[in-house]
Parts: structure tokens; sequence; C-alpha cells
């Protein structure tokens, strides 16, 4: 016990440092560029929850004021008129202009427009950008962590399933930690839900889910800013597949309930004035279940970075004493909370998901059962 404790605490506290470390080279940048503390914090706030074209670990600040930055760059993928492919380093890190084929782009709030040399950027009465936008199919950091987490899984499994192989079902090493997990999802969360007959054909997509949210949740707990479940495209995207999945596995009792939600209970007549309400509502909720499935997991993960970093922020306002060791203990506290947090959203999303699949599986057998017997 108490060497995971001393594990959990390097942890965080290495992942508080490397955010610290941060924001001190802001605050110095801060006091070079002559901005405010609050609003410098704020856009590094907002910096940390965006995407980004390049993977930057950290970041410092010389003797000289020269701003540098460790990570790598990560390719540009444009459709203008053409394919046009570069490197993200040409941008430097949205502080110059890329000119391809005699184009010229800029990024601009982590979004790529067609400018001129200049980097001109034209604005709406209400300050949108009006420059022409092309097609953006780059390789964002948001994605290379995608991959990562994608080809760590895959190692993962593959190796879990070898060792149950090669050990008579006796998983070895990890494959001790992640047996209970695959366990619990199928006994507690996908056969009491779905049902004994139809369960086994949502495993691998409960299991992927399950481990694929996790895995990005703990990931984005790290200094490296990643912040994947907190981009509504991400939970957008794991919700629509979760929609498809229930909707075209549908049982015919499934849309039956859909489209006459009263069955025989009524004559035709009766159910007229019902219908006009009933059916919009249960069509709206084929919508409603997986906007709330993308939402809950957006809000709850992007809630807990705001939180964190502001925590964190106001260890850099308050510069006393008493200030900053309780802005550090209370960003420790949440950090907690968060590690928590990520392996509940996973669970929740994946009972949700297993729910849903449940409903779409249901099958009146007991109808059928008494028809069965009245024509005997």
């Amino acid at each position: 016990m108490r060497k995971q404790f001393f594990v959990k605490f390097l942890f965080i506290a290495l992942c508080l440092m490397g955010f610290t470390s941060y924001a001190s080279d802001k605050e110095n940048a801060t006091e070079e560029s002559g901005k405010d503390l609050k609003t410098e914090i704020k856009e590094y706030i907002q910096h940390h929850l965006q995407d980004s074209h390049d993977f930057s670990l950290f970041s410092y600040t010389k003797e000289n004021g020269e701003h540098k930055y460790v990570g790598f760059p990560l390719p540009i993928i444009l459709w203008d008129n053409g394919l046009k492919v570069f490197s993200s380093s040409k941008f430097h890190h949205g502080e110059e202009i890329a000119e391809v084929d005699g184009n010229h782009y800029k990024l601009y709030h982590s979004k790529i427009y067609k400018t001129d040399a200049h980097g001109a950027i034209n604005y709406d009465e209400e300050h949108h950008p009006t420059n022409a936008k092309p097609l953006d199919f780059s390789i964002t950091k948001n994605v290379v962590m995608i991959f990562i987490t994608g080809l760590l899984m895959l190692w993962l499994f593959t190796s879990l399933a070898k060792s149950y192989s090669k050990n008579n079902g006796v998983p070895t090493g990890a494959g001790r930690f992640f047996e209970p997990i695959v366990l619990y999802i199928r006994d507690d969360i996908a056969r009491p839900n779905i049902g004994e007959k139809r369960y086994k054909k949502y495993m691998p997509f409960l299991l992927t889910i399950f481990f694929f949210i996790w895995f990005l949740n703990i990931f984005g707990l790290t200094p490296l800013g990643i912040n994947v479940t907190g981009n509504i495209a991400i939970t957008f995207s794991l919700a629509i597949m979760t929609f498809l999945i229930t909707n075209f596995t549908g049982t015919k009792d499934y849309w039956m309930h859909q489209f006459d939600p009263l069955g025989k209970s009524l004559p035709w007549y009766g159910k007229i004035l019902l219908y006009i309400i009933l059916v919009p509502i249960e069509l709206l909720g084929l919508i409603i279940k997986p906007f709330s499935l993308l939402i809950r997991l957006y809000a709850n993960m992007q809630a807990g970075h705001i939180v964190l970093m502001s925590l964190i922020g106001l260890m850099f306002i308050f510069k006393s004493w008493l200030g900053s060791p309780l802005s550090f203990l209370l960003a420790f506290a949440i950090s907690l909370i968060e590690i928590l947090v990520a392996l509940l959203q996973a669970y929740i999303f994946t009972m949700l998901s297993a729910l849903y699949f449940g409903f779409a599986s249901e099958e009146h057998e007991h109808e059928h059962e008494h028809e069965a017997e009245l024509s005997h």
C-alpha cells in the first residue's frame, strides 16, 4: 500500500511540477511582454485546452528573451486547389507565415487561414475571420495521441491474449491487472444490461471504448498538454459510434417500440392523439441519448482541466507564503480526484452504451409465447 501511494504521489507531483514550470515560464514571458498576469494565465489555459499542429513537450525563455519550444513538428495536410503537404515548423508556433507553392498560410487560433505575404487577417462586423480556409486534414497533437493509444491497446491486449494461450487461460504480468477489469465489464456491465443472449457481439466495442477513454483521460493528466477527451469533436465521434451501433443492430421489437409505443393496448382511434405526442418524443430520444453521452464526457474532462489550471495559475497571482502553497495543495487534491474521474467517465460512457445496446436488443418473447398458446 505504501509503494502504491508513493507511486501515485510521485506521478501527481511530476505532473504538477510540469504544469507549474510551464506556468512560471509564461509568467516570465508576461513580464517581458507587459501583459496583465491574469490575462496571460487565461490565454495559457485556453491554449492548453485547444488542439495544436505541433507536439510541444515544454518551453522555456532564454536570458536574451528568446522563447524556445522543446518538441517536434507534425505534418500539415491541406487541400487548396490541390494537395499541400508541409511541416508545421514553417509556422514556428503561429509566429510566422508559411509559404507553399506560392500560397501563404497563417496559423490563427489553432486554425489555418489563407492569407498574403504579410499575414493579414480580415474580419467581419462580429470580428470573425473572413479569410479563405482550406480543408485541413493535418495530423494534430490529438490525432497523434489517438494513434499512440490505439497502438498501446493493440500491444497490450495482444500480449494479454498470448499470455492466456501460453498459460492455459492464466494471465501473467500486466494481464493480472487488466483481467479483472475485462471480467467486470463483461459480468457487471454487458451481461446485466444487454442480456445473456446478445451481449457477446457488443463486447469488443465496450472493451475498446472503455480502455480508449480511460487511457486518453490518464494521458490528459500528464504535463504533455493533451486534452483529447476535452475536445467535443472527439466525444461527438465516440457518441456517434454508439448511436450507429445501437440503431443498426436494433431488433424489430426495438423499432416497433419507437413507432408504436402503445402496442395493442388501445384501438387505433384511441392512439391517434397519443401518437402525435409519443412518437416524436421517442424519436427525439434517439438523438438525446448520444448527445448526453458526448456532453457528459466533454464537459467533465474540460471542467477538470480548467479547474486544475486555474488553481496552478493562482500560485503565481498570490505570490505569498500562504496563498501559493494552499493553491498547490488544492491542485494536488484536484489531481487525485481527476484520476478517479478519468476512470469514472470511462465507466459511465461504457455503462450507458451497454444500456442503449440493451434497449436495441429487446425482444418481447412473452408475447410470442402467448400467441403460440392461443393458437393451440
